[in-house]
């Protein structure tokens, strides 16, 4: 029996088809090869079409199955992970009204702040465990106020991952988790915020249907499955954020267990059994995929929208056509500390951990005389590996204190030198997998499709390819007491 699990992300579509029995790949595409935009019509601004993730899920379905390392009648059950936070609006047809407003979008940040003294510190801290910010809420009133005409033709409001589900099956279904990750959900009475709904005067019909992640959310088009030559049967069986789904994929699941991210937003994720909401809105607590109302799971989420993006732009402005393997070579060559030069990398948005605000990225103390593109290349992934360090200290404040952080060997944790950045600035050992945000969703649908009889069996053969453990813990500690006080001067 064979899963497919498609990855929503920022930068491409991924999709990969597992073999049930084995919890391995057969085949895996992407689409497309290189980088998508995000268009920012205004400064702070980041949108993206939701159609061309449609066609972009298409192709690298169709490539997957062009491979003929299968048999597409055999799959039984797709999931779906997704970019967090985005707005997709349809009307009434399911035909898109305008681009999705996306994760890093800081358009909204004043309407959140609003919100958050409209409908009081003290609920938004018990009940939403969150200031409702910059999150999908926040961006949907934003569209009520600056595009009524568009506003009043919405049908129904969507994260990237239900509209993906919808595309497939026609089917229009949300969960807790993700409602949650829109500010939208009530933690305390586990239902949709009536809270949030009355302050932005939306209307209860915009939402909809509430399923469980790990649940039947449609079946394939007939249509659809005639095209691609897909099992008619096959349904969707899962979807998730891309931050718990990649929790789910390195089986952090219990209280205690951390995951970490270094895509386009680096990421660190930590499950507790408690509603645990930061005083000022810098970490923030969603529904966890195995969360029940018995059995209280949050993900607490530290984001931090530039990472990996700003070693993108590192290598579009000075790579020379270079790998990004080629760019590490080069900075495993350079001292740690890069004879002074600090980055702050943080160029992509408002940034939650830094209370909302936008100091953009920075190069600080450039020596002409000094200084190459290796010492750029390395002070980027230091300056990611101290914003994280940064973030995890947040976390620290809100007693959560772990010893161990899973990571997949993928994105930024490719690189050694990032790797030993990031173990000797957070002071915190690193397990990492062979992990995907594809294979994780793949597996996240055999569990809804009752394939597997419990996340233990779903993730049974997982095991870390190697633990990685700080060595030079004094010297980072140093190196990140200047780089915060550059960031101090700068928030200043």
């Amino acid at each position: 029996m064979l899963l497919l699990g498609i990855d929503i992300g920022t930068s491409f579509i991924k999709a990969t088809v597992v073999d049930a029995d084995t919890q391995k790949p057969v085949a895996v595409a992407q689409c497309p090869e290189t980088e998508n935009p995000i268009t920012s019509l205004q400064s702070g601004w980041a949108e993206q079409s939701p159609e061309m993730w449609w066609e972009q899920t298409l192709q690298a379905i169709e490539k997957l199955i062009t491979s003929k390392k299968f048999d597409p009648k055999e799959i039984a059950a797709i999931g779906i992970s997704y970019q967090m936070h985005g707005l997709v609006l349809v009307d009434k047809n399911q035909n898109v009204l305008r681009d999705s407003i996306i994760w890093c979008d800081s358009r909204a940040v004043e309407i959140g702040e609003e919100a958050l003294h409209e409908i009081g510190e003290e609920i938004c801290s018990s009940c939403l465990l969150n200031s409702p910010g910059n999150f999908t809420a926040s961006k949907l009133a934003w569209v009520k106020e600056n595009e009524p005409a568009i506003y009043e033709k919405i049908d129904k409001i969507m994260l990237p991952g239900d509209f993906i589900a919808m595309k497939l099956t026609g089917k229009i279904t949300t969960t807790s988790s993700a409602l949650s990750e829109g500010i939208l959900w009530d933690f305390k009475k586990d239902n949709i915020s009536r809270d949030v709904m009355q302050n932005f005067k939306f209307e209860n019909s915009l939402i909809p249907d509430v399923e469980s992640l790990f649940s039947s959310h449609g079946k394939i088009l007939p249509e659809l499955a005639q095209q691609l030559g897909i099992n008619e049967n096959a349904e969707v069986t899962y979807k998730a954020g891309d931050q718990p789904n990649n929790a789910l994929s390195l089986n952090v699941l219990r209280p205690g267990e951390v995951a970490a991210n270094g895509g386009t937003s680096g990421v660190i994720y930590a499950v507790t059994d408690k509603l645990l909401s930061d005083k000022f809105s810098r970490v923030n607590s969603f529904v966890h995929v195995n969360h029940t109302s018995d059995e209280k799971r949050i993900g607490v989420l530290l984001c931090i929208n530039g990472a990996a993006i700003m070693y993108s732009w590192a290598k579009k402005v000075c790579g020379d056509n270079l790998s990004y393997k080629e760019m590490d070579a080069l900075a495993e060559k350079i001292n740690p500390g890069c004879d002074g030069l600090l980055v702050l990398p943080f160029g992509n948005g408002a940034e939650r951990m830094l209370q909302n605000k936008m100091i953009d990225a920075h190069l600080e103390n450039i020596d002409l005389n000094k200084h190459s593109k290796a010492h750029i290349f390395r002070a980027v992934q230091e300056g990611i590996a101290f914003a994280f360090r940064y973030g995890l200290d947040i976390m620290r404040e809100n007693d959560l204190h772990p010893t161990i952080i899973r990571a997949g060997k993928a994105n930024l944790f490719l690189s050694d030198v990032f790797i030993q950045s990031f173990v000797n600035a957070t002071g915190v050992a690193v397990e990492l997998y062979e992990n995907d945000g594809s294979v994780g969703a793949a597996l996240g649908a055999g569990i809804g499709k009752g394939i597997y009889k419990n996340y233990e069996e779903a993730y049974s053969k997982l095991k870390p390819l190697e633990k990685l453990a700080p060595n030079n813990i004094d010297l980072y500690n140093g190196l990140y007491k200047e780089w915060k006080k550059l960031l101090e001067e700068k928030l200043n």
